[in-house]
């Protein structure tokens, strides 16, 4: 294969920890004379030995350029090799850190996983396999390391690689293929020795040479905007990444949300304006019209424009310790772009063996899947497959901002386009000055036994007393009638309190004043409840009681069917109960009696001149 001097195949090296990635790397730098002096003096230091420890050392220490995506544990390298550039991704091998794998992989074109001949396809080196699949890396090299230490016996290279050659076979992994190595030594990386003169293959180097690189020209233009200057004479200038194809000064371009068509006019630069920006470069440029952008924003090819839509399906790999469950809200970012997002609909985990669809409910740390996701407003996106720029995103815990999964888009969802809100003419404020009053609702949380519904009785007596619309949504009425479908499973119980919330919404919308009362164990799902209203017009009701003392009181004998083990998956005793860290009302009902704590509420309500 003929290659061009700036031709550029972006690598990652993974597999399971102590496989001996970064071992390969050191060596195959030094045996192509590519370390740096300060490299060869680490050696030095190490007395010029060339064994494992050293090679790793030598990587692991200097190796400083740290990936943003979505965490900052890759070691990147760029090297030449015989004409052409590499950009080597050092992934590392830890279970916990599969994460920072994905960010390597998300952009390479080629992967080189390890595997230590003696232990052969480990789980994580199965899992690393999946996931390249699912990333589209399709061109993939097991390097079976570590040959040295079976006496370079082919029999136990080939049980290797024909485990290999079926696990990939099932993944679609057309381009696969299996080399013997061994990194300590140096057999096979840049020449193959006589000590593997059985294998017919290439060498590492040899087969490195032959791989393609992605094709960054011949797709969409693609300009997430990133930053947006005021310049000293008061234009706006927006700078970020090129993708997908060459732009030039002149060129028609489409902002994106708005649709808003406009010229390039300059790529600004310290000495003279560029004449083009190649995909992958970043840039600063002016528009030859005011136009309405921020981060964010996205600038994109006239005929080949972004989808801007609010729901779409896409594959999700999962990374957070808690399970995904649908319902639940995150904050999404992709490309340059954040927005509140949530998970609608788990349609099915994908087997990592063969990335066939099993039934799921929810998906497990490290488990990956196809999901439908709804965000609170449309953003321009892309196919994973047509834009890897505005086609992968990621989505943050909104509580601990960690990461918890990563997620490639297959499209946008029909319903989006077909689906509009209908506007009514009597409206929310004109239902609720008909019955005089200000709609909103009390959301009572706690332990079974606490007292929410008792107390949430009292306070609509009272409310109905004074004249008001009210209707009370108890957690045990609502399993009999529109979630008698739902068990108590945490899937069940996050979709359970997003029903009751929707409920509780559209009876707001109809001027009412709701009051709920459900354990809602999980704050996630309390603060999802939340966001559905204004400030004012929902209040988190804390009942507090400890759980020494409801079990106690067990009205309903839960608990003691809980501690038989008769009831699963029941809050305070097989099942977590999160308490509210910032209530709107808290009620201590070991020192309030039942009527105190209604009018507690009630005098709350008042302060807040909500009654």
């Amino acid at each position: 294969m003929s290659v061009g001097p700036q031709e550029l195949l972006r690598l990652v090296i993974c597999g399971s920890v102590d496989d001996g990635k970064s071992t390969l790397l050191g060596r195959l730098l030094d045996d192509a004379g590519l370390l740096h002096q300060e490299e060869r003096q680490r050696l030095a230091a190490h007395g010029g030995t060339l064994g494992e420890p050293h090679y790793a050392g030598v990587v692991d220490g200097l190796l400083a350029e740290r990936a943003q995506a979505i965490t900052i544990d890759v070691a990147y390298r760029s090297m030449e090799l015989a004409g052409r550039r590499y950009r080597v991704a050092d992934a590392p091998g830890h279970e916990q850190y599969t994460h920072n794998m994905i960010t390597a992989a998300t952009r390479a074109d080629a992967a080189l996983i390890l595997c230590d001949v003696t232990r052969g396809l480990t789980a994580q080196t199965r899992r690393h396999l999946a996931l390249l699949a699912v990333l589209g890396v399709h061109h993939v090299g097991l390097l079976v390391n570590k040959m040295d230490l079976v006496d370079y016996a082919a029999e136990a290279f080939e049980s290797v690689a024909a485990s290999f050659a079926d696990n990939a076979r099932r993944l679609g992994l057309a381009q696969a293929q299996s080399l013997p190595v061994s990194a300590l030594c140096g057999d096979n990386l840049l020449h193959r020795g006589h000590r593997l003169g059985w294998f017919d293959g290439p060498s590492v180097y040899d087969y490195l040479a032959t791989l393609p690189p992605r094709q960054e020209r011949g797709g969409a233009l693609r300009l997430p905007v990133q930053w947006v200057y005021r310049l000293q004479d008061g234009r706006r200038a927006l700078g970020g990444r090129v993708s997908g194809a060459v732009l030039t000064p002149g060129q028609a371009v489409r902002v994106f949300p708005g649709n808003t068509e406009a010229r390039v006019a300059r790529l600004l630069a310290p000495e003279a304006d560029l004449p083009e920006a190649l995909p992958g470069s970043s840039v600063l440029l002016t528009l030859d019209q005011p136009v309405d952008t921020s981060r964010g924003s996205v600038l994109a090819d006239i005929e080949h424009p972004p989808t801007v839509t609010d729901q779409f399906q896409a594959t999700v790999i999962w990374l957070s310790r808690q399970p995904l469950y649908a319902g639940r809200r995150y904050t999404l970012k992709l490309g340059t772009t954040r927005v509140g997002a949530s998970v609608t609909d788990i349609r099915h985990r994908l087997d990592p063996d063969d990335l066939s669809a099993l039934a799921a409910r929810e998906l497990g740390r490290h488990e990956f899947g196809v999901c439908n996701l709804a965000l609170d407003r449309p953003v321009p996106l892309d196919a994973f497959t047509d834009s890897r720029e505005t086609g992968t995103f990621i989505l943050i815990d909104p509580f601990d901002h960690d990461t918890v999964a990563a997620g490639m888009v297959r499209h946008a969802l029909r319903r989006a386009t077909n689906l509009h809100s209908q506007p009514g003419e009597v409206d929310r404020a004109a239902r609720a000055a008909m019955k005089g009053q200000q709609p909103f609702v009390l959301w009572f949380t706690g332990l079974s036994g606490a007292g929410k519904s008792t107390v949430a009785n009292l306070v609509e007596q009272c409310l109905h007393g004074l004249g008001k619309h009210t209707f009370l949504l108890d957690g045990d009425n609502l399993r009999q009638g529109l979630n008698r479908d739902l068990g108590f499973t945490p899937g069940d119980r996050v979709e359970n309190i997003r029903r009751a919330a929707e409920v509780a919404r559209l009876m707001t919308e109809a001027g009412v004043i709701v009051l709920t009362a459900f354990i809602s164990p999980y704050r996630a799902e309390r603060e999802m409840a939340r966001a559905l209203f204004s400030d004012q017009a929902f209040l988190e009701v804390f009942v507090d009681a400890p759980l020494s003392v409801v079990e106690a009181r067990d009205p309903k004998g839960l608990y003691a069917r809980a501690r038989q083990g008769a009831l699963m998956n029941f809050t305070g005793i097989d099942a977590p109960y999160e308490r509210p860290e910032h209530p709107d009302i808290q009620l201590d009902t070991t020192l309030l009696t039942a009527p105190a704590a209604a009018e507690a509420v009630l005098a709350a309500l008042h302060r807040r001149k909500l009654i």
